[in-house]
């Protein structure tokens, strides 16, 4: 009988480190398959360092979505306040010899280009939440009016065209390396690792999974849900606005189409990566693990030669058997 118990509980405990860690399996099995389809090509570290070059913004976007998703919410507005913020931080990062007649070069400190479009993203952000916290609008509305709103006056600020004529130290932001990493890979780590922190180390972090979990019972509890809601919605505005400055420094141009349906990529990541869509459920590694399945199969698939339509009806039947394993795994 004692047997038959330890045996019953070490299946239970394999079970739970398997469903726990399915994501990693996921991305494991994803990536010996591709390696085998491309002959061992998807394996180049140079195709790898591009793949994790090319997911940071998503991945960025990601962990930022996720800490929104965790307290029930959604926030579609993170592709147009991207490009926002990338023509408001490239209209002040213009070479002293720019002759654009719009924007010439005032020569500023690069970091305050950068702060600028930083501040752009967050006061997007703190809109939303606001408009969340004390209208009480549902968040996918009050989100899917800034989406229009923020595309609409990075079209009116730009004029509708290109910002570029670059100062280089902007576009390092996006091009440049550190100790052989490229720039990009270092801001996710500080976003991922800072985010992680906050959520599991700060008591306000703790309270974004109680929000989640039951808004009542937080409330009850004496939690302000106000005051982390808006904190939440700025800090996914700040995260947007930092991929803003690193795709225009990518590129070398601030463009107002910029981030166009990035925000669909943003949240398969989370939701790829367990963030529960109905709250409480949600890490910062998984969004980061959702936005490299997202890169790798994105990568593969153009290393086979397959078209991007089809691209797009691989991403949508992932995100949708990745909710069916989040709901099985929720109701065990």
């Amino acid at each position: 009988m004692t047997a038959a118990i330890a045996t019953d509980t070490f299946a239970l405990r394999i079970r739970s480190f398997v469903m726990k860690y399915l994501i990693i399996f996921i991305l494991v099995g994803l990536v010996v398959v591709l390696a085998i389809l491309t002959e061992g090509t998807f394996l180049k570290p140079q195709n790898l360092v591009n793949i994790v070059r090319q997911v940071s913004v998503i991945a960025i976007l990601g962990i930022g979505l996720t800490v929104v998703i965790i307290t029930g919410g959604i926030d579609l507005s993170v592709g147009s306040v991207l490009a926002l913020s990338a023509v408001v931080a490239t209209s002040l990062a213009q070479l002293p010899e720019s002759t654009n007649l719009m924007y010439p070069g005032l020569d500023l400190p690069i970091l305050l280009a950068v702060a600028a479009g930083l501040g752009v993203g967050a006061l997007c952000g703190a809109i939303n939440g606001s408009l969340i916290a004390f209208f009480r609008l549902a968040p996918f509305i009050a989100t899917l009016g800034m989406m229009t709103a923020a595309r609409g006056l990075a079209n009116i600020y730009s004029g509708g065209r290109p910002v570029s004529r670059l100062e280089p130290d902007y576009n390092w932001f996006g091009q440049g390396n550190l100790l052989g990493i490229p720039t990009p890979i270092w801001l996710l780590i500080i976003v991922a690792v800072g985010t992680q922190f906050f959520l599991t180390r700060r008591k306000t972090g703790r309270y974004v999974y109680a929000i989640g979990s039951n808004e009542d019972a937080a409330q009850l509890a004496g939690i302000n849900i106000r005051r982390v809601k808006i904190l939440i919605y700025t800090f996914s505005g700040l995260l947007a606005g930092l991929g803003g400055v690193i795709i225009s420094g990518r590129i070398g141009s601030g463009n107002p189409t910029l981030g166009e349906g990035i925000e669909l990529d943003a949240i398969a990541a989370a939701v790829i990566g367990g963030a529960a869509l109905s709250g409480g459920v949600g890490t910062v590694w998984g969004a980061v693990v959702g936005a490299m399945i997202i890169g790798s199969m994105n990568t593969g698939l153009d290393l086979l030669n397959v078209s991007p339509f089809w691209q797009q009806v691989v991403k949508g039947a992932i995100i949708v058997v990745a909710i069916i394993i989040d709901e099985r795994k929720n109701r065990r």
